[in-house]
């Protein structure tokens, strides 16, 4: 399950060091311990980590067939975590160093920055490759986050992006050693600590509106058999 640490002004959520897969109980926890940091008080920012080869592989499909009259309320559940992620007081900033996928690639696309190994580990939306399709907040998120081309490749084609192959996308900011992944993104959460606050918050809910707005009141996900 994951976990939350807080060093000086950064808070630290460790997803976990499986494949962190979105079951009711991770993502309460997750969103528990964002309301934990936004009530704390004073220059703060937000990373999220993990650990071994996956930083999250998304949807918990063996979840969803087990409990098929869930479903709606399960992806209520999805939409409600990236809301909370868009709508957060605090910069956020996903450390991704193993495979980001499907669901897991949008938890990072809701965080402000990402950051990525250069030499192991894949970001992907493999949607079209399992036959679930995004829902229209889903789909709206991913729009805002990435240019159109980048957008159109990565929904349309289930390609897997590689660290650098991701930044040459424009999907993360830097793509670094494993040894530096870390260190790097400390001193940049150190650097953005003093920018939260409500007034990022209206920022970020502002510019992202129509995704939230779709993704507050839709629990329509199509999904396989």
């Amino acid at each position: 399950m994951p976990t939350l640490q807080r060093t000086d002004d950064v808070f630290v959520l460790d997803l976990g060091d499986d494949e962190n897969r979105f079951t009711p109980e991770w993502m309460s926890s997750v969103s528990e311990s964002l309301d934990e940091v936004d009530a704390a008080e004073g220059p703060r920012a937000l990373l999220t980590v993990a650990s071994g080869k996956i930083w999250s592989n998304g949807l918990d499909l063996d979840w969803l067939t087990a409990n098929p009259d869930r479903a709606g309320e399960y992806v209520g559940q999805v939409h409600g975590l990236y809301v909370r992620m868009l709508s957060t007081r605090v910069p956020t900033i996903a450390v991704l160093q193993g495979h980001t996928f499907a669901a897991g690639a949008l938890l990072a696309l809701a965080q402000d920055v990402r950051i990525m190994r250069a030499d192991r580990g894949f970001f992907c939306l493999p949607e079209v490759d399992i036959s679930i399709p995004f829902s229209p907040g889903m789909s709206a998120m991913i729009q805002a986050r990435l240019t159109p081309n980048t957008a159109h490749e990565a929904m349309c084609t289930g390609r897997r992006y590689g660290g650098t192959e991701a930044l040459e996308a424009g999907i993360v900011s830097q793509a670094l050693p494993l040894e530096v992944l870390l260190p790097t993104a400390f001193e940049l959460a150190h650097t953005l600590a003093p920018k939260a606050g409500p007034t990022l918050r209206t920022i970020r809910t502002t510019m992202y509106r129509q995704a939230i707005d779709l993704m507050s009141g839709d629990t329509d996900l199509s999904l396989p058999g």
